[in-house]
C-alpha cells in the first residue's frame, strides 16, 4: 500500500490509494504544519513541524499525535538519520536540535550559530532572521550532516553537528532542498534560489549544473533511487512567480546522463514545492493542492484523483510504502 503525507501550511493531509483513486483525510488542522519526515527505522512513525507550535510525532501512521517538547516553536525542517535514527529539527531563527531518543529530549547543536558567516544570514521576506530550510543526514555515515540555511549557505559537519565547515564553495547559498543518493556513497544534490549543484565527494565540494534550463529559481528535488545520475527539480523564473503570482510559469526538469536538464512537465500555473520518488513512482505536489504522478521517470504524468477532504496546498510531502 502507498500512502502520501502532505504538509499543507495549515495541517497535515494523509492520502491513501484505494481502488485506483486517492482518499485524503486532514489532521492537525490549524497547527501551521510546514515540514515533515518519516522514520526509516519505524515505518509507522512520522514527525511534523509547525510554524508556532513546534514538533508533533505519530507512531501509528498519523492517527494519533504527541506534541514534543522543543525549546523553539517555529520549525522549518525535520530529518531522521537513516544511519542511526537520530532526529533533527531546524528552526527560525537558525538553530539546529537533535534527539537520540525519538524526540523525548533535545540537544541544541550550538556550533551552527558560531559559523563565521552566521551574522550575514538573512531571509529576504524577513531580513532580520533566517532559518534552517533543510537537513540531510548522510545515509551511510551517521557523522556526516548537511544543513541548508535560507538564506545563508550550505553547511557541512563530519561529527554529527558538533562542529561545522562554513558554506561549501560552488553550492547555492539560497538553499531550498538537499538530498543524498540512498545507495551510492558520496552523492549529494542541491536545489537553490540560483540553480542546482551536486557533490561526488560526500558534500565537501560542489559543482553547479544548470545547462539546459530556462528557469533557475529551483525548489523541489527528488533523486531516482536506482540511478544516481537521474534526478529531478522544480523551477520557475523567480521567487515572485513561485510564491506570489497567479501563474508560476513552472517546469519540472530531469537531469540524466545526456548532461543537460530537460523539461518533463511544463507550463504549470502553480509552483511544485514538493517532489518525491518512491516505489517506482515520481510524485509532484503543487502550491494549489494539485498532485501529479509519473511511473516512467517523468516521460508521462497523470493527475491524482483525490476524494475526501480537500488538500488546499502542498508545501512538503513524504511517501510511505508497505
Amino acid at each position: 500500500m502507498v500512502e502520501l503525507f502532505v504538509a499543507t501550511g495549515d495541517g497535515l493531509a494523509h492520502l491513501r490509494q484505494e481502488q485506483g483513486s486517492w482518499k485524503a483525510s486532514l489532521k492537525l488542522q490549524g497547527h501551521g504544519i510546514q515540514c515533515l519526515t518519516l522514520d526509516p527505522h519505524h515505518p509507522h512513525t512520522l514527525y511534523v513541524g509547525s510554524s508556532g507550535k513546534g514538533v508533533w510525532k505519530s507512531t501509528d501512521g498519523g492517527i494519533t499525535w504527541l506534541h514534543l517538547t522543543l525549546p523553539q516553536s517555529d520549525i522549518f525542517s525535520l530529518a531522521v538519520s537513516p544511519a542511526d535514527g537520530t532526529v533533527y529539527a531546524g528552526c527560525e531563527p537558525s538553530m539546529l536540535f537533535k534527539s537520540t531518543d525519538g524526540g523525548e529530549s533535545w540537544h541544541e547543536l550550538v556550533a551552527l550559530r558560531s559559523i563565521p558567516s552566521a551574522p550575514t544570514w538573512s531571509f529576504p521576506p524577513r531580513p532580520w532572521t533566517s532559518h534552517v530550510r533543510w537537513i540531510a543526514p548522510n545515509p551511510q555515515d551517521a557523522d556526516v550532516l548537511l544543513v541548508g540555511i535560507e538564506l545563508g549557505g550550505l553547511m557541512y559537519s563530519e561529527d554529527g553537528g558538533e562542529t561545522w565547515l562554513d558554506h561549501r564553495s560552488n553550492a547555492q547559498r539560497d538553499v531550498h532542498a538537499l538530498a543524498w543518493h540512498p545507495r551510492i556513497p558520496g552523492r549529494a544534490y542541491e536545489a537553490g534560489g540560483g540553480g542546482t549543484a551536486w557533490s561526488h565527494d560526500g558534500g565537501q565540494s560542489w559543482v553547479r549544473i544548470d545547462e539546459g534550463r530556462d528557469h533557475h529559481y529551483t525548489w523541489g528535488l527528488a533523486v531516482d533511487p536506482d540511478d544516481p545520475d537521474c534526478w529531478y527539480i522544480s523551477a520557475c523564473p523567480g521567487p515572485r512567480q513561485a510564491h506570489y503570482s497567479s501563474d508560476a510559469q513552472a517546469t519540472i526538469y530531469r537531469w540524466h546522463d545526456n548532461g543537460l536538464w530537460e523539461p518533463v512537465l511544463s507550463s504549470l500555473v502553480s509552483f511544485p514545492y514538493a517532489l518525491v520518488s518512491a516505489a517506482g513512482q515520481l510524485y509532484a505536489g503543487l502550491g494549489d493542492g494539485t498532485m501529479y504522478t509519473s511511473s516512467d521517470k517523468g516521460d508521462n504524468w497523470q493527475r491524482l484523483e483525490i476524494e475526501g477532504d480537500r488538500v488546499s496546498k502542498v508545501l512538503a510531502m513524504a511517501c510511505a510504502v508497505s
